[in-house]
């Protein structure tokens, strides 16, 4: 690993009411060109933890760093001009805009690029250029993440945070689902997931977090962690039945 990480939480506390912690003192790094798998039970902190990554949630202690950076205080419209992206779990579309003003959405910032922007991701995914004129609350769940990950790319992001991508969807469109987050980190975007299907999860990524009560339980690369009897016995049962 490079000693400068393109993305990192360094001891992190964080949670939602007062004097309640979810995370208590996680840690993560992102190296150029990866794709990162957050696993673990439910209510181990996965999900806050890339919320708090993304400015939504107030850090209590610890840090978060890109390229070096101190980037802990910084609201989330900062964050997205300074190259991360997120996509979340539920109400990640506007239902009632049509793909093409969702993606307008997601340019905000830079309004005067979205010809270019636009062409770009519609390589990736090209459902958006033919059906650009559909309303996102006619789409189906799988064609609703392909929008939601293609808002989120049309900043150009350096990064970008994934929560539960294959939530909700069929054992098919969690296929695709999958091969998106392959062609997006093929694309030159580095990646960090969060996932319930942990055993996908750590099949298409470089390396992976096992969180548990807001901790670190385990780090390894996918494959290592695949075949940690630990893990196997601890997480990797009953979470891939679960996904």
């Amino acid at each position: 690993m490079s000693a400068q990480p393109l993305l990192a939480a360094e001891s992190v506390v964080a949670g939602y009411l007062p004097e309640v912690n979810i995370l208590d003192g996680c840690d993560l790094c992102l190296e150029q060109g990866e794709i990162v798998g957050i696993i673990g039970p439910n209510g181990a902190g996965k999900s806050t933890l890339v919320k708090t990554m993304f400015g939504l949630l107030p850090v209590r202690s610890g840090a978060i760093r890109l390229e070096g950076a101190d980037i802990t205080d910084l609201p989330a419209h900062q964050l997205v001009s300074l190259g991360i992206g997120y996509v979340p779990q539920t109400r990640n579309v506007f239902p009632s805009l049509t793909i093409e003003e969702n993606l307008q959405m997601g340019l905000y910032q830079r309004p005067k690029r979205f010809a270019q922007r636009m062409r770009a991701v519609a390589e990736l995914f090209p459902l958006l250029a033919r059906r650009r004129t559909q309303r996102a609350g006619s789409l189906s769940g799988g064609e609703r993440q392909v929008v939601a990950m293609a808002r989120a790319l049309m900043m150009e992001p350096k990064v970008l945070l994934l929560d539960e991508p294959s939530a909700g969807l069929s054992p098919i469109a969690q296929d695709d689902a999958f091969e998106r987050i392959r062609a997006i980190n093929e694309a030159g975007v580095s990646l960090v997931m969060v996932e319930q299907n942990a055993r996908r999860c750590l099949e298409i990524a470089h390396r992976g977090y096992v969180l548990d009560q807001g901790r670190n339980a385990y780090t390894g690369t996918g494959r290592e962690l695949l075949t940690d009897d630990a893990v196997i016995e601890l997480y990797l049962g009953t979470l891939a039945r679960a996904g």
